[in-house]
């Protein structure tokens, strides 16, 4: 189960190594979405997981604009992360999400700079709002 969330999320072009996005985003001149989620136990998480980020708009967006990371803390044991992703998990946790906000959504510049946070599924948030927020900090 876990290699089939991680490769469901790598073809939907989600990773879960920061260090490795901020690299690519430097390259690329793009920015980063990071997302923490709880992906098998947040109701707000899995709405706007599927009627934001999976949406066809926001995905053609970001093959072109961002580069994305979810950092998930599921709860259900058939879902758990590798004890490695764990810890790196919980020191993004740390450093981006230190009141532990569920769902939480940070725009990231290349360097690591935090531009903008979304906290929970604000109303009125789509992927059209979503990205026109993100292209003011191009």
């Amino acid at each position: 189960m876990i290699n089939l969330l991680v490769t469901i999320s790598f073809l939907l072009g989600w990773g879960q190594n920061l260090e490795t996005a901020l690299a690519k985003a430097k390259v690329e001149n793009k920015l980063i979405v990071l997302n923490f989620s709880g992906s098998d136990w947040c109701g707000p998480c899995i709405q706007l997981k599927k009627q934001v980020f999976e949406s066809q708009d926001f995905q053609d967006y970001a093959n072109q604009k961002l580069e994305l990371v979810r950092a998930d803390f599921p709860r259900q044991k058939k879902n758990q992360l590798t004890k490695q992703q764990q810890t790196y998990n919980d020191g993004l946790a740390e450093k981006y999400n230190p009141k532990g906000k569920f769902p939480l959504t940070v725009l990231l510049s290349a360097d690591g700079k935090v531009l903008k946070e979304w906290e929970g599924f604000p109303k009125g948030l789509d992927s059209k709002a979503l990205i026109e927020t993100i292209n003011t900090h191009f």
